[in-house]
């Protein structure tokens, strides 16, 4: 649930990258790393247009120009953004508030044991809080709805898992970013490009955290956007 401002980018790019955190950015010449059995080459260019379900568009970051709009194609709804770093729910080793200026200990969504989400292991995409721009409950997203999160020619799927500020869009656990090869410093992490993530309207992972569940479902519903969608 960050409130990310220009302030805290500047300020963020100032601190050294702790030691535990991922490099910035993938090597380009390691093979793919990707689950499931769908290329990103393939997503990606079932979404290559857009037909807008918002009624306006998003900021990237708070002082940004709102430019973002959510797509809808059949079975599905997308946006593509930046990849700023969540790193709320569950304090671990990694997130906590020592290590995110802006940590917080609850996510929108709760395991089924009624603890909150872990960011560190669980990857989750974060949406934006219903508005008058947007309510992803219309499109059959919520809690445990499976995405596609697409970054370079990787493919990783997470499920909704929070919500965030409702004029900004493009955020994502740690656990995402760091399994896209993205830097997952919540300070000074994520990218500022290049991240697509496909929602699949109506679809919920049932236990909400178990990522093994995710990958089997957004395999299976990946296969049948290319194929229907």
């Amino acid at each position: 649930m960050r409130l990310r401002s220009l302030a805290l980018v500047a300020a963020g790019a100032a601190v050294l990258l702790p030691a535990t955190f991922a490099a910035a950015d993938p090597d380009p010449t390691a093979p793919a790393v990707g689950e499931g059995t769908v290329r990103a080459a393939d997503l990606l260019a079932k979404v290559r247009d857009c037909v807008p379900v918002s009624k306006g568009r998003y900021r990237t970051d708070e002082g940004t120009r709102a430019r973002i709009p959510v797509c809808g194609a059949p079975g599905v709804v997308f946006w593509k953004a930046d990849m700023d770093i969540d790193c709320d729910g569950r304090p671990g080793d990694l997130c906590n508030g020592r290590n995110d200026p802006t940590f917080s200990a609850a996510t929108a969504f709760r395991q089924t044991d009624g603890r909150y989400l872990s960011a560190e292991t669980l990857p989750y995409v974060v949406v934006p809080a219903p508005s008058d721009v947007w309510d992803h409950r219309d499109q059959g997203i919520g809690g445990g709805s499976v995405v596609a999160v697409i970054y370079r020619d990787r493919v990783q799927y997470a499920v909704v898992g929070d919500t965030g500020p409702r004029r900004i869009i493009g955020e994502a656990s740690y656990a995402t970013a760091k399994a896209l090869g993205i830097s997952a410093d919540p300070r000074n992490g994520g990218t500022a490009t290049g991240v697509t993530y496909i929602a699949f309207r109506n679809s919920r992972v049932e236990p909400i955290e178990s990522h093994a569940a995710a990958v089997a479902e957004g395999d299976r519903l990946a296969r049948r956007f290319l194929r229907d969608g």
